[in-house]
Order: structure tokens, then sequence, then C-alpha cells
């Protein structure tokens, strides 16, 4: 009879480490889950053998039992595997750890995990948008959403007022039907009852048995002031109502800034660019800005370069996760000017006729 190996079972070395051992088990199992692989027996096998190596190989002491004897010193006369707790719930408890809880895998080993109790509600989103003031500011909206509620009449039951929901008789209210494939027993949802455990023989005619109703909903928003583009603002329990008593999900509300022609933003700081003519900026000068801080007064050096920041401290938008503000930086642009009237256009000349003495 041919004997298994295990190591080529896994595809690892005889001398692979625990985790290269465990990363090769969860790989193969993912490739083969039977939930991934339905009606194909080659893979539902596969995926038996891979759990088999791993349960020996994944074993320090079940692991040296069998490098130092084989397959043979696992087994009790040549009669199989006769400790019926080798592949019991407890040896297949690391396994749901392994595969990080994918596809429900601790009810394949005969867990007792059932579909039909109390599910949260689904999560929503929305998105708000703002203007750049009341970004800076904060503000109160309203936002009016559409969302699935727990039905008033049944209290989320499905049936009708004064009934109750009958046990499935397929899965004895489980929401699970259980088949057992040597040492596996396979759970899957139950098709009658649609793995909620429950046969709503008398539905609620507000909500058909389904235990919800689609309603609209008015709420209030309160946005802090310096928030961007991007930032979610989670109300905790207003998403969609819950399954079978099960909480509500939560609304997140994803905000966009609107742009403000002038206006740039990074970080806490705001960027506002302010055009001034060749004598602002040879001569210095003192010019008044709009912001949303309110009206500034802005200084402006003599000698002033084009690109050149000013710098008002505590005039940029509010930390939003904590104390303190950003700056509003007042970038200098120095415009040329396109048309020039006689007078203009004698001064630049003079100007001119300076600048070539002085360079020659």
């Amino acid at each position: 009879m041919h004997q298994k190996d295990y190591y080529t079972t896994l595809g690892v070395a005889r001398d692979a480490s625990t985790d290269d051992i465990k990363k090769a088990y969860r790989n193969l199992a993912m490739q083969y889950h039977p939930d991934r692989n339905q009606d194909n027996p080659e893979a539902e096998e596969k995926f038996k053998e891979a759990s088999e190596a791993y349960a020996v190989l994944g074993n320090p002491e079940k692991r040296k039992i069998y490098d130092t004897y084989g397959p043979d010193g696992l087994r009790n006369g040549g009669g199989g595997f006769q400790d019926s707790s080798f592949f019991s719930d407890s040896v297949f408890s690391g396994f749901e750890d392994i595969l990080g809880n994918i596809f429900g895998f601790g009810s394949i080993f005969g867990g007792s995990r059932r579909r039909g109790g109390p599910r949260r509600g689904q999560d929503l989103a929305m998105e708000m948008e703002l203007t750049l003031q009341e970004a800076y500011d904060g503000v109160e909206r309203e936002v009016i959403l559409q969302r699935e509620e727990t039905c008033p009449d049944c209290k989320g039951s499905g049936s009708s007022p004064g009934t109750q929901p009958d046990v499935c008789a397929q899965c004895g209210g489980s929401g699970q039907v259980r088949r057992s494939q040597g040492f596996f027993s396979i759970s899957t949802p139950c098709r009658m009852c649609g793995g909620t455990g429950k046969i709503i023989s008398n539905p609620c005619d507000t909500c058909s048995g389904n235990g919800r109703v689609r309603r609209e909903k008015t709420l209030s928003v309160n946005v802090p002031p310096g928030v961007d583009s991007g930032n979610r603002l989670r109300m905790a329990g207003e998403g969609e109502a819950g399954y079978a008593g099960g909480p509500a999900g939560d609304l997140y509300l994803v905000l966009q800034v609107k742009p403000e022609p002038g206006f740039d933003r990074e970080g806490n700081d705001l960027i506002l660019e302010v055009e001034i003519t060749f004598a602002q900026a040879a001569l210095g000068d003192e010019i008044k800005v709009e912001a949303p801080s309110g009206t500034e007064r802005v200084k402006i050096p003599p000698g002033a370069q084009s690109g050149e920041e000013v710098i008002l401290k505590h005039k940029g938008f509010r930390n939003v996760n904590g104390w303190g503000r950003g700056d509003l930086r007042v970038v200098l642009r120095v415009r040329t000017p396109e048309k020039l009237n006689r007078e203009e256009k004698k001064l630049f000349q003079s100007l001119r006729r300076m600048e070539i003495a002085q360079s020659g």
C-alpha cells in the first residue's frame, strides 16, 4: 500500500519551519476549500488530504513521531487512526485561526456556528459637499437618507403580530444542514429556510415577512471645523437595521470640499494667491485680502519677488484631530501690465534707461 508523504502533500521540505507549514496549508486550503469548489470531489479530496497532513505536521509531537516512525507510528496496529481525538474539534480548533475564519471555516469540522442568529445591519455611505468656508468654520447640516429599518409592526420577526415563526423541520432550527464524509462533517446553509432556522407561516402584512421596511429619515449632522476632502464622519447606529434583533450598521459621510478660486490647501495651511503691481513689489505696500478668517491685512515687503510668501500665523484651518491651527500663506504674484497708457509707457522707458545706465 502506498504510504502518504505529508511533506509532499503540503509541498514543503522536511526541515520546513512551523510557519512555512502553516503558510503552505493555508494556501492549499484556500485553493481547494469545498465552498470554493462545490460539486468538485477531487478538490474536496485534496482539501481533506492537506488538512490531514497539517494535523500531523502542524503538531510538534505528532510531527516528531511521524519523522521517526513514519505513518505507522501514528497508527495502532495498522488499523488506522484509532485515537478518536486525532481529528476532533480540539485538534482542528487552530484551523479557523489559520484561515482567518474565511468561508465560515469553523463549521466544516462540526462547529456550532449558526447563520440564522442576530446579524448586524449593513453600513451606509453618503457623500456630503462643503464649501471652503463651511470646512473652515464647521457647519450643521441635514441629510436625508433611504434605509432599511426594523418593521414597527412585527418588531423584526417577519411574522404577523401575535404569531411566531415555526422552527424549520429540515434543519431543526440550526440553519445548517450537515453531511459527513469520513472524518469531516461539512455544513451548508439549509435551503428550506435560507439559513435562518425559521419558517414564517404567517408573514407580516407591513414588511411581507422581511422584518424590515424601507423608510426615509432626516438626520442632523455636525461637521467639525478643519475637515478636508476625503474625511469621513461616522454616525454610529444610523445605518440599516440589523437582522433578527441584531444591531444596526453605521452611516459614513464622505466629505468633499468644493474648490475655491485662488485658494489651495496643504495640510492645515490655507494658501491664497494675490496679484501685485511692479510698484507694490518694488516699494512695498499694505493690502487687504478676503479669506475664510475674514478681512486680513497683508504687508508686502519692499523688493518682494514673484512667488514670495507672506505668512499670517494661525489664520489657517483648525486641526480637526487636536489643538492648534495652520497658517494663511499669501503667495505674491507680480503682475506684468499688458497695456500701458502714454504716461505709464514714458515712466517705464525712463526706468529702462536708468537700468541700462547702471549696468553699463
